[in-house]
């Protein structure tokens, strides 16, 4: 498989380093760019969580496009390096942390800050994207009233959640990769 690029933005063309091993999984640009056509102009200026952040595609993507902060987070070490080394050779540091350490603990603790967006892109067939969405449901912290989470997994992963603050207003999918958005429900209480 080719390296990931960036499609558009600042950093257009750019193709970044892959993790080393098989141990992520890169978006295609197929997905990605219909990903961010549906967000359209709403990424300019807006903050972003990719908490399983791989080689930083989705979040560098959203960087490259106006977006003004992302944080990404992943436990594995080769992935938090080849993230720091993607963000320095696309110039897009500036807007960016990077963060080692296990995403479902990162979610159980007090937001320091919220997001406009929280990527969740898990190893896939481990059941982890129903935990990380179980933990956003409970702790609200990390989200503003309008902010969508958006999910990245195998179509064969997907089985509906029973959910108290989030819900499910759009599904694509796109051969082999299912996007959910989910968005926090109205009247939903922010912690």
């Amino acid at each position: 498989m080719a390296s990931p690029r960036i499609i558009a933005g600042t950093a257009r063309g750019i193709r970044l380093k892959p993790v080393p091993g098989d141990t992520t999984r890169p978006v295609t640009d197929r997905v990605k760019e219909a990903l961010f056509n549906i967000l359209g102009a709403d990424v300019q200026g807006s903050s972003w969580l990719d908490l399983y952040g791989g080689t930083g595609s989705i979040g560098i993507e959203a960087l490259s496009r106006g977006a003004k902060f992302v944080r990404f987070n992943d436990l594995n070490r080769q992935a938090v390096v080849t993230i720091r080394e993607n963000l320095e050779k696309t110039r897009l540091s500036h807007g960016a942390e990077v963060f080692q350490g296990d995403a479902l603990a990162l979610l159980r603790r007090r937001a320091d800050r919220q997001f406009d967006y929280v990527y969740v892109a898990p190893p896939q067939y481990k059941g982890m994207w129903i935990d990380a969405l179980a933990e956003l449901d409970s702790n609200l912290s990390w989200l503003y009233d309008n902010s969508w989470v958006i999910v990245q997994i195998a179509p064969v992963e997907y089985q509906e959640q029973s959910l108290k603050n989030l819900e499910l207003i759009d599904d694509r999918q796109y051969g082999s990769t299912l996007l959910l958005f989910y968005e926090v429900k109205e009247g939903a209480v922010q912690a």
